[in-house]
C-alpha cells in the first residue's frame, strides 16, 4: 500500500491546513516568513483543494476518485454527497467520537481490530457507517494506554451534532448523517466537483 511519508507539519504548511484539525498540536516553534507566490490558477486552486481533502481524510487518489463517482450517483449536490461519504468513514467516525487523537491513531486502531461496529469487529477504515449504528471500543483495547491518552487529550473538544458518545462506556451512536453545514473543515468541495467534471 502506498504511505505519503511527508512530514504532517510541513504538509500542513504547504496545504494551508491547521493542524488542529487532523488532532495535531498547533504550537508554533518557529515563525517562518510566508514565501511570495504567484497568482494561482484556476487548476492550482482546485488541485489544492483535492489534495486538502484527500490528505485530511488519508484517502488515496484511486479510492478519493471511486468516493467522487459514487457521490456522483448518489441523489443531491455531488459535492455535499462527497463530504459525506469521507465524513462517515469508520476512522473519522472514531477521531470524531474522542477514542483517537488523530485520524492516523483512529486508523490504526481500526486495523488493529480495537472498534467494534454494533458489537462486531470492524477492522476496515474506510467501513462507512449509518443512522442508527453503535461504534464502541473493544474491551481489551478500553485498557490500552493509548485510548486513555486520547479520552484525556480529547476531554475538551466538542463531539459533533450527528453523533452521540457516552465517555464512560466508551461508545457512541450515529444520529444521522452529517450535513455541509455541520462539518466543520474549511474545504471548498465544489472547486473538487469542478476538478473531476473537466
Amino acid at each position: 500500500m502506498a504511505i505519503n511519508r511527508t512530514p504532517v507539519l510541513k504538509r500542513c504548511r504547504q496545504l494551508g491546513i491547521d493542524p488542529v484539525v487532523l488532532g495535531y498540536s498547533s504550537k508554533k516553534e518557529s515563525i517562518r516568513q510566508p514565501k511570495r507566490r504567484r497568482k494561482e490558477s484556476e487548476y492550482g486552486m482546485q488541485l489544492r483543494e483535492k489534495q486538502k481533502a484527500k490528505f485530511i481524510y488519508g484517502v488515496l487518489e484511486k479510492q478519493f476518485r471511486s468516493y467522487f463517482n459514487k457521490a456522483k450517483r448518489m441523489p443531491g449536490i455531488t459535492g455535499d454527497n462527497l463530504m459525506q461519504i469521507l465524513e462517515s468513514r469508520l476512522d473519522n467516525v472514531v477521531f470524531r467520537l474522542g477514542f483517537a487523537k488523530t485520524r492516523k491513531e483512529a486508523r490504526q486502531a481500526v486495523s488493529h481490530g480495537h472498534i467494534l461496529v454494533n458489537g462486531r469487529r470492524v477492522d476496515i477504515p474506510s467501513f462507512r457507517v449509518r443512522p442508527g449504528d453503535l461504534v464502541a471500543v473493544a474491551p481489551k483495547a478500553k485498557e490500552m494506554l493509548v485510548t486513555k491518552n486520547a479520552i484525556v487529550a480529547n476531554a475538551s473538544v466538542q463531539v459533533p451534532a450527528w453523533l452521540e458518545v457516552d465517555i464512560e462506556k466508551l461508545q457512541g451512536s450515529v444520529l444521522s448523517l452529517p450535513n455541509r453545514d455541520q462539518i466543520d473543515l474549511d474545504i471548498r468541495e465544489q472547486l473538487i466537483v469542478e476538478l473531476y467534471s473537466k
